[in-house]
């Protein structure tokens, strides 16, 4: 399957300032295939070492982290070649090795003709560690399938090549919009996660893709026996499995989870957003740039990983997904406010690999937007909304707070045909975010 990650790897291949590349990203979201690909497909030579697996390679790096010394010892481990310029070296669940991921430096520092991809399941937890090599690596983000890579795989090329931009006020054909619509339905169900993606185009049945969902979840609820004793794993295991049910509304500690104590959640909800299992949406003030400068830590929502385990753990059903006129109205609206919040992801974040929205909180007048992005300097607020006209009231009350802001983003299953009123835009929900 086709990922749009693979550019980037080109790019990088082929940079003459080249550091060695780190990939993030939760477990399953692809990043092992991806990278074995590209270094089979890319390089006269590609060796694997994975740490996680193999862990009489540690040994190797216990001691001097001379890189000549290391490709040495790495080539009498593999019995295969390590040629710079030629051999792409992947240390992959790099984050079991802590002496492998300060050797990064040296490489960048002593070798730096050498291609070098690292990537790991569980990276977050390492990134603020003395021995993170910052400055001396690139960092990129390998998320589930956004639904451009979900129409590659499904054969949906036409399809693909036709999806507008948010950013554009081009008219959109009837057919084109049905038919995206269509396909948007199937994503809503069976999401990003590459091997549901996989089974779906194999089999076009969502009873399978529904036994992948469990799988993954399954294997997630395992993983958590890293995180210390039983009662902060069985709170681990409970918020992983009520937090998809609370996307789009702001959270409060004390009703995720009413059984325990506020510092046991927040220590949960910390770890599981370590684990790129959740991301939080910050509240966020709109006085200028950057975002994040304004933003709230304690006012937030949440995001789950990905649409289709979304959908699959809380049990909604997919036949009205499937028949739905307007995705939008489903489960009031968590489930096309969980596909924008990947697809704004997808194309970098609000700002930096992050996401906002706005929160007016006043008796009198209080009022919420749904995501809130900066795109070349200006502030981009964003509703999802169903129907025609959708709740235009939060908007306007933003409006009225900033009118610095030019325009805002309203996003509905409709097709426009006449897209623009006084500062709103309306698109249709599958538009893309990639940067204009």
């Amino acid at each position: 399957m086709k990922r749009l990650i693979e550019k980037k790897l080109a790019l990088w291949k082929d940079s003459l300032n080249r550091k060695p590349l780190i990939i993030r990203g939760a477990r399953q979201v692809g990043k092992t295939y991806t990278v074995k690909k590209f270094g089979t497909n890319s390089f006269s030579s590609f060796v694997t070492i994975d740490f996680e697996r193999d862990q009489q390679v540690h040994a190797i790096f216990e001691n001097d982290l001379h890189p000549q010394k290391i490709i040495q010892e790495l080539e009498i481990y593999t019995g295969k070649r390590i040629i710079p310029g030629k051999t792409l070296l992947f240390f992959d669940e790099i984050q079991s090795c802590s002496r492998a991921l300060m050797m990064l430096r040296y490489f960048y520092e002593e070798l730096p003709d050498l291609h070098v991809i690292a990537a790991g399941s569980l990276l977050e937890f390492a990134i603020n560690t003395t021995s993170f090599p910052v400055g001396r690596v690139s960092l990129e983000w390998m998320r589930p399938m956004n639904f451009r890579e979900f129409l590659l795989a499904n054969h949906k090329e036409i399809l693909h090549d036709h999806i507008p931009s948010v950013y554009d006020t081009k008219s959109i054909s009837d057919t084109l919009h049905q038919g995206l619509l269509h396909e948007l339905r199937s994503y809503c169900i069976v999401g990003g996660m590459p091997e549901a993606v996989k089974r779906y185009s194999e089999t076009n049945s969502f009873k399978t893709v529904n036994q992948v969902h469990e799988d993954i979840t399954y294997a997630y609820i395992e993983s958590l026996s890293k995180y210390g004793n039983k009662s902060h794993i069985d709170s681990l295991e409970h918020i992983l499995k009520v937090t998809p049910s609370k996307v789009g509304t702001q959270i409060k500690y004390s009703k995720l989870d009413p059984e325990r104590r506020i510092e046991i959640t927040k220590s949960s909800l910390h770890i599981l957003e370590k684990a790129l299992l959740l991301h939080k949406i910050k509240s966020v003030g709109l006085s200028g740039l950057p975002l994040a400068a304004n933003a709230s830590s304690k006012i937030f929502k949440l995001l789950f990983l990905d649409i289709g385990l979304m959908q699959s753990i809380c049990g909604f059903n997919p036949l009205e997904i499937l028949h739905t006129k307007d995705i939008t109205s489903i489960y009031q609206g968590s489930v096309a406010e969980q596909f924008i919040g990947q697809e704004i992801l997808a194309s970098g974040g609000s700002e930096n690999n992050q996401l906002f929205y706005w929160n007016r909180m006043k008796k009198s007048s209080s009022a919420e937007v749904d995501y809130v992005i900066a795109r070349k300097g200006k502030i981009i607020p964003i509703e999802v909304k169903s129907g025609a006209g959708g709740r235009m009231r939060s908007l306007h009350q933003l409006f009225l707070d900033y009118p610095t802001i030019e325009k805002g983003l309203l996003l509905s299953s409709e097709n426009h045909k006449n897209p623009i009123l006084d500062k709103l835009v309306f698109r249709p929900l599958y538009a893309s975010f990639d940067n204009p």
